[in-house]
């Protein structure tokens, strides 16, 4: 996809649409472009030259100063700001050149950005405050279908190679019982949380069966009945009517009464629904943490 409205740009970047177009009225920021049918869209290179800006931006430049360079000295001073070993609090940062290196399918970059990340601070921060915030910003043009679905799979499967090494480097837990049963429903597959929770309660020398996505009720059912774990955990990603998830849930509970689920994913959705009895809402990776640290 090489067209994005103004609010697309505003959810990939961060900055809000009318900041964006103040920044075209007083310093012609950016360019945007028109259709056949004289809309206004931005393009890629559109796109790149807001997200290096926001990085730079972080580093305390103002937009007046940028907006006056070319798309070259743009990219040169993300490199230069890249190199300075001593930068703090670069969040944005990282989140933008992430978003910037999956648009442009540039692995090299990402491996390199992620590496710095994870050198600066650790896989904990580096989930909570740069790749959530990352895949929160993506998943709001992807499940509107407004952006093409080979940047999720790109960005999804480097991040996924990250989270597997992760999780490979720790050692495997000394009890034979499972304390937690990790699943994504029939029809979801999008992994990189629940990855990110196994990891967490592998770290915790807690054991977990990992079913991956996409799984079937009876699959479930077949599960639990030879695991016997103690948690369910699932993610809830893509967006569906309340109903039918609360149906979901329920039916859910109902065949397990004796275990917790534990749900987590998409806000929006799970805010709407119901939870009592043994189902929980887990809002973030603390409130998991908290629970692994009451286990223990």
């Amino acid at each position: 996809m090489d067209q994005f409205s103004i609010s697309q740009l505003a959810q990939l970047s961060g900055i809000k649409a009318h900041t964006i177009r103040i920044w075209e009225q007083r310093y012609n920021a950016l360019s945007p472009k028109r259709s056949e049918g004289n809309t206004r869209y931005y393009d890629n290179s559109q796109l790149r030259r807001l997200l290096n800006m926001v990085s730079l931006m972080e580093d305390g430049h103002k937009v007046s100063e940028l907006s006056a360079l070319s798309d070259e000295e743009l990219i040169r001073r993300v490199q230069e700001l890249y190199s300075q070993e001593q930068r703090q609090g670069a969040d944005e940062y990282y989140i933008s050149q992430l978003i910037a290196a999956g648009m442009n399918y540039d692995e090299w970059h990402f491996e390199k950005i992620f590496a710095h990340c994870l050198l600066r601070l650790g896989i904990r921060d580096t989930y909570r405050k740069v790749l959530y915030p990352m895949m929160t910003r993506m998943g709001l043009m992807w499940t509107y279908g407004t952006l093409s679905p080979a940047y999720e799979h790109f960005n999804s499967n480097l991040l996924k190679q990250k989270f597997l090494t992760a999780i490979d480097s720790v050692p495997p837990a000394s009890s034979k019982d499972a304390e937690w049963l990790l699943f994504l429903p029939e029809h979801e597959f999008h992994e990189l949380g629940l990855l990110y929770a196994l990891y967490l309660i592998k770290a915790s020398g807690q054991r977990a069966v990992y079913l991956g996505g996409n799984l079937p009720m009876e699959s479930i059912v077949t599960a639990v009945e030879q695991v016997q774990p103690k948690n369910l955990l699932l993610f809830l990603v893509h967006n569906d009517l309340p109903e039918v998830t609360q149906q979901y849930l329920d039916d859910l509970t109902s065949l397990h009464p004796v275990h917790n689920i534990y749900v987590s994913g998409n806000v929006s959705l799970l805010s709407q629904l119901e939870f009592a009895g043994p189902l929980q809402w887990l809002r973030d990776a603390e409130d998991l943490e908290q629970l692994l640290q009451q286990n223990v």
